[in-house]
């Protein structure tokens, strides 16, 4: 079995693509600018230690005055002379009494014959604050640019789609049994405006299919009634003659029965027809109980079959009055026609469901196709075999849940009326 995909809107599912777009783009650029700003930062350090570095030099080789100021600069005669060092260093501030890190260059040059060791530190604390500050404010500027952009377009595709979404809600109200055309909101979106028009001439097509179809459908059933009432009625009269034989007399009934059944199904077919083109459109309240009360009642008149009722609560169900009397009719009929034995048909209306049982030989080998039209499980009962599929079609109709179960040498049908 195929599993369905959950279901999202068109604007949550384009808003949610935009939030994480835009997410990353944050994150990334956040990242980017960090290390940028920090490079930056630190090559201006440098830049600086190296121009103080050169200054002291200079004033050295001219034999100008010196100044140390531990830590920032400290001169210092040494007796070799080392490779340059570039680092980080922490050093103790007795003004705060607590280490404060430094950025610190180390040089070693020879001048006027002397060696010197020149170290120039500088504070990067300050340089640290600023990187922060620098990142803080891009964040707060990117969130408020992204919640303003996050909106505005949220507030622009419900604008652009709202025509959409207008006709989509048309659609779902459109009706073949309606002779309302249906009103499309208009856009001025070249793809929508095109969609609107191809809606327009298929509903327009499928509505003028439908009338036609429905119209064939109607003047066959009553064209067929006519002829077939007239062959029935001759066929009777041939019986009444006393000149018949036996053979002539079997095969003439057996003819009537043909009629009486064809008669039966164009009847079924018509009634189908109309209940899948959703034309009964009386919905009432309706009492299932009284309508099965009076179907036994009429049934135990020309059947010789016991209907056994038990009413523990009454039936109330929305529905046509008519198709609510056919469905009890096609239970019980079918429960007669297929009960095996002299065994009472039981029907039991209890907590919004009605149960009709009849006695059975065994458990039906496809049960999957009860309510396929034309599906007889015997060949030996004549039968139309659409009773139950129009039981069926009815209890769709209405949202009613049909279920089949044998036990007990007993086929049970339950009709739930939600």
């Amino acid at each position: 079995m195929v599993e369905r995909t959950k279901k999202i809107r068109l604007l949550r599912k384009t808003s949610k693509a935009f939030l994480w777009v835009s997410f990353v783009l944050m994150l990334v650029s956040t990242i980017i600018l960090y290390f940028y700003v920090r490079n930056l930062l630190q090559d201006e350090v440098e830049e600086e230690l190296r121009s103080t570095e050169a200054r002291i030099v200079s004033a050295i080789g001219e034999n100008k005055p010196t100044y140390q100021l531990p830590p920032v600069v400290e001169i210092e005669h040494v007796s070799l002379l080392e490779t340059e060092r570039l680092k980080d260093t922490l050093i103790f501030d007795p003004s705060q009494s607590e280490l404060e890190e430094f950025r610190e260059l180390t040089t070693y040059s020879e001048i006027d014959g002397k060696k010197y060791r020149i170290t120039v530190r500088t504070l990067i604390v300050e340089s640290e604050d600023i990187l922060v500050a620098v990142v803080v404010s891009y964040l707060v500027i990117i969130l408020l640019v992204f919640s303003f952009l996050f909106y505005f377009n949220k507030a622009w595709n419900q604008k652009l789609w709202h025509p959409f979404f207008e006709n989509l809600e048309q659609m779902k109200r459109f009706s073949l049994t309606s002779d309302k055309p249906i009103v499309l909101m208009d856009s001025n979106i070249l793809e929508f405006s095109e969609l609107n028009y191809e809606i327009t001439a298929l509903t327009d097509k499928v509505r003028s299919d439908f009338k036609n179809l429905k119209q064939y459908t109607e003047d066959v059933s009553h064209e067929m009634q006519t002829p077939l009432a007239i062959i029935q009625a001759k066929v009777e009269n041939i019986i009444n003659d006393d000149n018949l034989n036996d053979v002539q007399f079997e095969h003439l009934t057996s003819i009537q029965k043909d009629i009486q059944r064809l008669a039966q199904m164009n009847k079924r077919l018509t009634l189908l027809t109309k209940i899948e083109n959703q034309q009964f459109s009386n919905v009432e309240k309706v009492d299932i109980t009284h309508y099965i009360t009076e179907t036994i009642k009429n049934f135990s008149e020309i059947s010789n079959k016991e209907i056994k009722f038990e009413r523990n609560d009454a039936i109330w169900a929305d529905m046509d009055r008519y198709l609510a009397e056919v469905l009890c009719n096609n239970l019980i009929s079918n429960a007669i026609k297929y009960t095996t034995k002299n065994i009472d048909v039981k029907v039991t209306a209890s907590d919004k469901t009605l149960s009709v049982s009849n006695c059975g030989n065994k458990a039906l080998q496809h049960p999957e196709n009860l309510y396929t039209r034309f599906y007889r499980e015997s060949e030996t009962i004549k039968s139309t075999g659409l009773g139950l599929a129009i039981v069926k079609h009815i209890c769709d109709l209405y949202g009613f849940q049909v279920d089949y179960k044998f036990e007990n040498d007993m086929h049970t049908f339950l009709i739930t009326f939600k």
